[in-house]
């Protein structure tokens, strides 16, 4: 009888969040070990299967750079990063796609299904929401919190390949299927005004799609609890930050590297109008429902001001 308790007390204190966010729009970024273990990946899903059924709208968006860069081993290429992004040739360009599409998110999908939840991969010419451009950098370029990089006139634009960054998002597609109660699968390719595809970072492509449907939250799955004071302290965690902290933070080397981007792509959606953004442990089983159904959530929340 006291588990049943704790399970009812647990069950009203979601009862508040849920109602908070009905039918709001939440991007979920996928990627790293939340999609490499078996277990951790069903747990996630069923995060989102719940969310859908009490009326929440999830989107997902996920990478898989882990999978590509075995798939690559495999066909004997090693993969090249220019200024920390993967150069993506043609040859490259095929693996990727084919991971992407033909097995990770065609798993998604058949998971999404499987848990009792239904979902559609958004990512055939007639259900393509992501279009976009090729993405070229300058070599002084840099990740600057709420800047913008402006190159010498006698730089030379790196060429990544086929890498791109997202224009424009077909939001009324996306909101069609959340609104008919589908989780929409979304993998970070876009297409050009060619046809042809683009290889786009993970969480830049969470963080376009966060801001063209004016999400209330973006949630990116990461491989550490959130943001940490001291990285070898798990106990560290920064559970509330805003972008002035933030800032304070990059120029003092507590975020660094990885984190950078997805501290980036989190102020942007700010920007646009995103309500919350969040950056979790995607290892940690059911780290979605805690953050966002729970009083004591589960990874750092990033907000535009106190």
């Amino acid at each position: 009888m006291d588990a049943a308790i704790r399970k009812a007390e647990t069950l009203i204190e979601a009862l508040g969040y849920i109602r908070t966010f009905r039918d709001k729009v939440t991007v979920i970024k996928l990627g790293g070990s939340a999609m490499e273990t078996p277990d951790t990946l069903r747990a996630t899903l069923q995060d989102v299967v719940f969310m859908e059924t009490v009326g929440m709208r999830p989107v997902l968006v996920h990478g898989g750079g882990k999978a590509i860069d075995r798939a690559m081993d495999l066909a004997g290429l090693k993969p090249r990063k220019v200024l920390g992004r993967r150069y993506t040739d043609d040859t490259t360009l095929a693996i990727v796609v084919r991971v992407l599409l033909h097995e990770i998110n065609a798993d998604i999908v058949r998971q999404v299904r499987h848990l009792g939840g239904r979902a559609v991969a958004l990512h055939t010419d007639s259900l393509q929401c992501l279009f976009g451009e090729r993405l070229l950098l300058s070599p002084s370029q840099r990740i600057i919190l709420g800047g913008d990089d402006v190159p010498s006139e006698e730089e030379t634009p790196i060429d990544l390949g086929r890498v791109g960054r997202v224009t424009r998002v077909d939001g009324d597609l996306i909101h069609d299927f959340c609104a008919a109660g589908v989780v929409p699968v979304i993998p970070c390719l876009a297409q050009d005004a060619d046809g042809g595809w683009l290889n786009v970072n993970a969480d830049t492509a969470a963080a376009a799609v966060a801001m063209h449907l004016r999400a209330e939250k973006l949630v990116l799955l990461s491989d550490t609890p959130g943001i940490l004071a001291d990285r070898a302290n798990p106990a560290s965690l920064l559970s509330h930050l805003d972008a002035v902290r933030c800032r304070e933070l990059v120029g003092s080397g507590v975020i660094d590297t990885g984190m950078i981007p997805k501290v980036e792509a989190c102020l942007e959606s700010l920007r646009a109008g995103v309500r919350k953004t969040h950056i979790i442990d995607g290892r940690l089983n059911h780290s979605l429902l805690l953050e966002i159904y729970t009083d004591r959530g589960s990874g750092t929340e990033i907000v535009l001001g106190h």
